[in-house]
């Protein structure tokens, strides 16, 4: 069995250009793997706060209703910001569009749900339990490190983090906050997706 080379690692700023599709994908799922396995690991070490019953489904319909109404105003809010602000002022990079821009519909799906659970079990699941929902958005934010040189979309992920939590609170299951952040990543990526052929 070939040895892994450890010394071959290169740490820096990535071209988005330089990536390939199956680089990118690799990428994502294993970024958004280490990230549960770390949201499980720190809710393990908590006392009092078990794994599972952060999936607990307590409050009927409050769940998804809280988590679609929270998802829509985020996306009137985007939409209004898109409208009225240069488009380079959200330049991520291009990374968003290279994720999003030629992915079926069930992939768009896949990758958005994969998202929302696992930040969502990370941030609002393992870190807001012993930090609260400030000081958790201000890692969130600082962890979307594409958006870090823009003021204006560090502020909005921060405030999109922030209003997780607090839906989080309201209800008082995880699921509210991953219904809201995959509502939000679906449309954005379908956005990205059947946007781009509009243009054409």
């Amino acid at each position: 069995m070939k040895k892994f080379d450890f010394k071959n690692i290169r740490f820096g700023k990535i071209d988005p250009s330089d990536l390939n599709d199956r680089t990118l994908l690799l990428n994502l799922y294993i970024t958004q793997l280490l990230t549960l396995i770390i949201g499980i690991v720190i809710v393990f070490f908590q006392s009092n706060h078990k794994i599972l019953s952060l999936f607990e489904i307590k409050g009927g319909w409050a769940i998804p209703v809280w988590g679609s109404v929270y998802a829509v105003a985020v996306l009137a809010v985007d939409l209004l910001i898109s409208r009225w602000v240069p488009k380079e002022v959200s330049d991520d990079g291009g990374i968003n569009e290279m994720i999003f821009g030629n992915r079926a519909v069930w992939h768009i799906a896949l990758i958005s749900f994969i998202v929302a659970v696992c930040e969502e079990v990370l941030f609002r699941g393992a870190l807001q339990y012993w930090w609260g929902p400030y000081w958790t958005s201000i890692v969130f934010a600082a962890i979307h490190i594409r958006y870090l040189q823009h003021w204006l979309m560090t502020g909005m992920v921060f405030s999109i983090s922030y209003g997780l939590g607090w839906i989080y609170v309201q209800t008082g299951s995880l699921w509210t906050p991953i219904i809201a952040h995959f509502i939000i990543d679906f449309v954005m990526g379908c956005i990205l997706r059947y946007g781009k052929e509009d243009k054409s």
